[in-house]
Order: C-alpha cells, then sequence, then structure tokens
C-alpha cells in the first residue's frame, strides 16, 4: 500500500500540464513513426508543407524533452526523501516498477515475430543470443542499431535506467542550489556531450550523452522550486512556454542553423525544453488549461504505454489489417491505429501499468 505521506506528497506534486505534455510528446513520436518511409501517412506527409513536414519528422526530439522531464519530474517526487538504505531500496524498485512491466509486455506482444524472425537461418547462435540479451535487459540504447526494429523507442529505457542510478547522487549535489548552482548545472549539460564528443566516445553510448537532459531536468526543478516560492510567476507561465515553442518548433524547421557551429540540434533544444518545462509546470494560459483537461490527463498517463507499445501494435496491425486482406485506405488506416493505440494503452495503463506498480512496491516492504 501507498504511505499517506505518500499519496500527500503526490497530491502536492501533481502538476496536470506538464502530464498532459506527456500525452502532446507521445503522439509526436509516434506520428514520426507513421510518417516515415513506406510507413501509413508517407504519401500523406509528403503532402505537406515544408515546414510542417519538419516539424513531423523531427518528432524524434520528443525524447529528450522526455529525459528533462524525467528529470524534473523525480526531483520534485524526491524533494523531501532522506537518503539511506531502506528509501534507496524503495527508489529503486519503484523505478523498476515503472518502467519494466509494460516493457515486458511489449515482448510478450512482439514474441510470436521474434521467434519467426531468430529462425531464419542468417542469424548465428551469437547473433541470436546477443539480439535476446540486449532485449530482455533492455541494453539497446549501448548497442545502437540492431538491426531487427522490432521496438525501436525502447533503447530510451537504457537511457533511463542510467539515470535512475546516478539521480540519488545528482539529487544530493543539487537539492539546495540557488541560481549560480543552477547555471552550474547548465552549462555542465550543455559542455558535457560536446567533451565526450572530442573525447571520441562513440555516440552510440546514448545513455552517457542523454545524462545531460537529465541534469538539466534536474536543473528545471530547482527553477520552478525558486520560481515559485515568490509566487509571482504561478499562472503566468506562458512567458516562458509560449517563446520556448515557437523557438524551439523554428530550429527543428531550421536545422541548418547548427551548421560550422560545435554543438548539434539537441544542444540547442536543451535549454528551450528547459524553459517550455517550467512554463507549463507553472501553468496558465489557454494551452495549459488544455493540456490540463481530466481526458488528456489521462491519456498522458498512458503515455508510457503509447511510447513503448505503438512499434508492437503496428506489427501485429500492419500484418493482419493493412498488409492483409483488408487493405484499406492509408490515412483510414492510420486513424484506425491511432484509436487503437490510445485505447490498448488506456487499457494496460488501467489494468497493468498502476496496477503492477503499487503490487511490487507493496511487496517490497513486506
Amino acid at each position: 500500500m501507498v504511505s499517506p505521506r505518500e499519496r500527500i506528497a503526490a497530491v502536492a506534486e501533481y502538476l496536470p500540464a506538464l502530464t498532459g505534455l506527456r500525452f502532446a510528446l507521445a503522439f509526436w513520436v509516434i506520428l514520426h513513426h507513421i510518417c516515415g518511409r513506406g510507413m501509413l501517412l508517407e504519401g500523406w506527409a509528403g503532402t505537406l508543407p515544408g515546414p510542417v513536414l519538419a516539424l513531423i519528422r523531427g518528432g524524434y526530439f520528443a525524447v529528450q524533452t522526455f529525459f528533462i522531464l524525467s528529470g524534473f519530474v523525480l526531483t520534485r517526487t524526491y524533494a523531501n526523501t532522506s537518503w539511506n538504505r531502506q528509501s534507496l531500496s524503495r527508489f529503486a524498485v519503484a523505478r523498476f516498477a515503472r518502467v519494466y512491466p509494460v516493457y515486458f509486455l511489449s515482448l510478450i506482444l512482439l514474441s510470436p515475430f521474434i521467434i519467426e524472425m531468430l529462425l531464419q537461418p542468417v542469424w548465428t547462435g551469437a547473433q541470436r543470443a546477443n539480439l535476446l540479451a540486449n532485449y530482455t535487459f533492455v541494453l539497446q540504447g549501448w548497442t545502437g542499431a540492431l538491426g531487427v526494429g522490432w521496438n525501436t523507442p525502447a533503447w530510451s529505457l537504457s537511457c533511463e535506467f542510467v539515470f535512475y542510478l546516478c539521480f540519488p547522487a545528482l539529487f544530493m549535489l543539487m537539492r539546495n542550489v540557488r541560481w549560480p548552482g543552477i547555471s552550474c548545472a547548465m552549462l555542465v549539460s550543455i559542455v558535457t556531450p560536446i567533451l565526450l564528443d572530442h573525447a571520441g566516445v562513440p555516440w552510440k553510448w546514448k545513455p552517457i550523452y542523454h545524462l545531460s537532459d537529465f541534469l538539466a531536468g534536474i536543473a528545471a526543478a530547482r527553477i520552478f522550486a525558486l520560481m515559485t516560492a515568490s509566487r509571482s510567476w504561478l499562472k503566468r507561465g506562458y512567458w516562458l512556454y509560449i517563446p520556448a515553442l515557437l523557438l524551439g518548433g523554428w530550429l527543428i524547421i531550421h536545422p541548418n542553423i547548427t551548421d560550422g557551429t560545435f554543438v548539434d540540434l539537441n544542444t540547442y533544444l536543451r535549454p528551450v525544453n528547459v524553459a517550455l518545462l517550467v512554463g507549463f509546470a507553472l501553468s496558465g494560459g489557454m494551452l495549459a488549461r488544455a493540456l490540463s483537461t481530466q481526458v488528456v490527463n489521462f491519456l498522458g498517463k498512458a503515455s508510457y504505454s503509447m511510447y513503448v507499445l505503438h512499434i508492437p501494435i503496428l506489427w501485429w496491425y500492419g500484418r493482419y489489417y493493412v498488409h492483409g486482406k483488408l487493405h484499406p485506405a492509408r490515412p483510414m488506416a492510420a486513424v484506425i491505429y491511432l484509436t487503437l493505440v490510445a485505447a490498448i494503452s488506456g487499457l494496460v495503463f488501467q489494468y497493468l501499468e498502476a496496477p503492477a506498480s503499487v503490487w511490487l512496491r507493496a511487496r517490497q516492504r513486506r
């Protein structure tokens, strides 16, 4: 059972606009995938104006926002935690319960395709073992493209597990920092990927590079805490999130702006995403209210299931519906697919993700 103290903390830290934003980000990722080459909306995407198409194809940038949001939410959730062996154990179980049950369901859904593919004679025994180990132990973020595409977004879960390992130490360093410390953290988050690249650290080691996003999320939580202390910024977050949306969109539409510089587009977007999240956390304005509605909030809570399950669902949907006997028009097939993903993810959140998390935490306490 969840303790009364944890329930009170959860209510106090709940920021509805950020929950709704999670749904928008998950939808952006899914739209990016189904507008790719050979996918459901490839033809439709080709008819769009260039800037709109660039925004859709930039859906993978939503992953950075998710990483920063992860650092933000964990910092707010554990703001009053006294770290010891017991709290570390609870934290580890809570993080595992948050990520792995739904991911394990995705492996179950994919298992017929995995078995079918691994039975092909093109694979050696070592290659089969490597693929199974990577997917079972969530190592895709360390190994680069594996050439199978069973669940491509799952690489980001490798990053999340590394973030969780580093969080207690990073949190203790950042727990009470004010503006000078926040500025140093943001500078580190911007400079570190550049230094790693110049040091020859492989880009396929994504958890190492994206740890900077997580650190920026912790810094964002401290910015939010300091801004809410004065209360003058409450309900005025649109002064941050509207410029952040405009600037972020402009950068994604014009990625060549980074040419000839020492940094990539992710680096430019990192402080923009910090402003975006702090703005929505402060709330205020029509967009923040739209993201805070009950329906959007429920979809936001189910967004992790959407993110992890939309590719496994697409495997089944493509084989037995799009490429089966029905052959529907691609736009209609896409609408049905998106509705199916939302419905299945909502059910999985309601009857697996949330209950599994509660059950695992209760088992750990006992």
